[in-house]
């Protein structure tokens, strides 16, 4: 999914010193580039000859001017920087060819093992020492970092893939975030100021608002003739997709040319997640909800939030860029039982089938607004329970009063017990979430959360932390 479905690239930085034993260092580049080729990544690499120490490895500042050199050509491929250190390597060298590229991205701090019984002059790394010696540097000159599980590690450990693929998720997401866009269609809900967002905070993170008129896309979707091609297809999706009653089966049209105007409005405007007013003039004025066609955007990696809720369309995206998987937006909305770890998050029916993790999807009317507009015109809910496993949640909110963005972040378990609410249903278990309840209120967060199936809290924390420089809460 990444940028368009582009292979993520790494520049490679070998470092070394030259009274170390340069075998080190070809040894450590060999086993680098075979994780990065097993793990479908491309990479950026000086020629072995390019310098004097050869093996690709740089020492002096001419190197790494070289290095920057080759960096700078390359910058629109690369997403991020990896170092490797064979033995104590020369900062020199690292901290200027990264400093003269210039090129903004994450960058990757590896380190190797000595072994207690090879550590004479032919076989000793130092790293241990040299990786201390580069991110003193890093931290001098202002770039921003990320370390790896341990300090150093042997280079066969599989760690080592390990912390390239968690790497790979921060260079995803921060890039992602840094350069998005952000679709809003339509206006917020007039009962939601729980949605309100800043424009102005989330553009100086480089997330830029597409806004449109909610009748802009109304027209749109009234303009498609019914023999069109697209909604003829995107009406065979939707039943592929979701089972559709028989006696709502002449409400498909509606339901999926609203979903074919998004759909090419966002390929018209290049966006990157989009949140909708899908509550509820759409119901009023056009006759249908959105969810089934907020589902299958998201379902597609392009996350949809409810209710114009653009900070929770930031919140999706991220979590999305960490794990490469749908991502959904719900509410923290019910206690369960006397289980107070436990709390029913729930939302009218816009989850995404990945995250829903099985196909027992079914279209249906809106619940709540179905009792007051009537079933009829609130056509398009996705009913559906999701099924038990790991999940992150997180949430961004804008804070005009600070002048910040703030989020909370944390992992969980959805669990399997039954409930009997109608919408999308999980049932999560979180540790000490009565403090973390406390935290949301406290802090004026809003009730949405986003969500994704798996376990990507470090990514989504390294990527906040260290680089977008967000004010975070990590929950435990």
């Amino acid at each position: 999914m990444y940028k368009n479905g582009k292979k993520m690239c790494f520049g490679v930085i070998i470092g070394t010193r030259a009274y170390f034993n340069s075998a080190l260092a070809t040894d450590v580049k060999a086993k680098v580039l075979k994780n990065l080729d097993e793990l479908g990544y491309e990479y950026v690499i000086l020629p072995e000859d390019a310098t004097p120490t050869g093996s690709s490895s740089i020492e002096t500042r001419e190197d790494g001017l070289k290095v920057a050199a080759q960096f700078k050509e390359n910058r629109d491929k690369i997403d991020g920087i990896i170092v490797c250190l064979p033995n104590f390597g020369f900062e020199i060298g690292i901290i200027n060819a990264i400093s003269d590229a210039n090129l903004g991205v994450p960058v990757l701090v590896q380190a190797y093992d000595d072994y207690n019984d090879k550590v004479d002059l032919d076989h000793r790394r130092d790293s241990f020492c040299g990786k201390i010696s580069v991110c003193n540097n890093l931290y001098q000159y202002g770039i921003p970092f990320s370390d790896t599980t341990l300090h150093t590690y042997d280079i066969d450990d599989p760690l080592v893939k390990a912390d390239i693929a968690k790497f790979a998720g921060v260079c995803r997401v921060v890039n992602g975030l840094r350069h998005c866009r952000l679709g809003q269609i339509g206006t917020r809900p007039l009962g939601f100021n729980t949605c309100r967002a800043s424009e102005k905070l989330l553009q100086r993170s480089g997330i830029t608002v597409v806004p449109a008129d909610l009748s802009e896309l109304i027209f749109a979707a009234e303009a498609i003739a019914d023999n069109d091609p697209a909604l003829i297809e995107k009406m065979e999706s939707i039943r592929a997709y979701a089972a559709v009653p028989a006696n709502y089966d002449e409400k498909l049209p509606l339901v999926a040319k609203f979903a074919v105007a998004v759909e090419k409005w966002i390929v018209a405007n290049e966006v990157d997640a989009v949140a909708i007013q899908c509550w509820d003039s759409l119901e009023q004025n056009y006759g249908c909800a959105a969810c089934v066609a907020m589902s299958m955007l998201s379902d597609k990696l392009i996350p949809s939030a409810c209710e114009t809720d653009i900070a929770g369309a930031v919140s999706m995206l991220a979590l999305t860029l960490a794990s490469e998987h749908a991502s959904a937006l719900m509410d923290w909305n019910n206690n369960f039982a006397n289980d107070r770890e436990k709390c029913v998050c729930t939302h009218c029916g816009n989850f995404p089938r990945g995250f829903v993790g099985n196909d027992d999807l079914k279209l249906a009317p809106l619940g709540v607004l179905g009792r007051t507009l009537g079933k009829v015109r609130t056509f398009g809910a996705v009913l559906a329970k999701v099924s038990e496993g790991d999940f992150t949640y997180f949430r961004i909110s804008t804070d005009d009063p600070k002048g910040c963005i703030k989020a909370y972040l944390g992992e969980g378990k959805i669990t399997n017990d039954p409930y009997g609410m109608d919408g999308c249903i999980a049932v999560t278990e979180v540790p000490n979430l009565q403090k973390l309840m406390k935290h949301i209120c406290r802090n004026g967060f809003e009730h949405h959360v986003a969500a994704c199936r798996g376990l990507v809290k470090d990514i989504l924390q390294d990527a906040i932390e260290n680089y977008l420089g967000w004010d975070l809460y990590v929950h435990e």
